[in-house]
């Protein structure tokens, strides 16, 4: 699969992205807790502090954010994966589960179990494959979770 990338220029357009220094601006916007995100684009993530925090549900929680960029992540790579592979991806969504480490701070993720649900003409190998190629090689949040130590597992389901 490598190779294949590197051949078609892939591999370098994905580490060149990689290098670019990126931008993201905090503010706070509503209450005490309640920042936007936005990137060099204009794309906004909403955050806030769990109501028992003294946060206001304004957004999301910082710590779910990180599953749901894993969930982004893995996903566009198995996507890329599986075009290469000729499958037709007609529906692809992921349940993603974890718990933290309990009575500690910073609190980390330790264990984090995601289900990646397929549905087209996906041959049940070629999804196996690509859902670890992201899962093990690819996925640069995946990593990042692994080198704090987070236990990840997933599964793959053909739906």
């Amino acid at each position: 699969m490598l190779l294949n990338l590197q051949s078609k220029g892939l591999l370098e357009l994905h580490l060149q992205k990689r290098a670019e220094m990126i931008e993201i601006n905090v503010n706070r916007i509503t209450g005490d807790y309640g920042f936007e995100a936005t990137d060099a684009q204009g794309h906004t993530v909403r955050m806030d502090s769990n109501p028992d925090n003294g946060g206001v549900d304004f957004g999301v929680r910082p710590m779910q954010l990180l599953l749901m960029g894993l969930g982004g992540c893995s996903g566009i790579d198995i996507v890329a994966i599986l075009k290469k592979q000729r499958q037709t991806v007609e529906g692809f969504s992921m349940k993603i589960g974890g718990n933290r480490v309990a009575g500690k701070e910073p609190s980390l993720w330790e264990n984090v179990h995601i289900v990646f649900e397929l549905k087209g003409q996906i041959d049940p190998d070629k999804a196996q494959k690509a859902c670890a190629l992201s899962m093990d090689k690819y996925c640069s949040v995946a990593e990042t979770l692994r080198a704090s130590g987070t236990h990840l597992t997933w599964e793959v389901k053909i739906v």
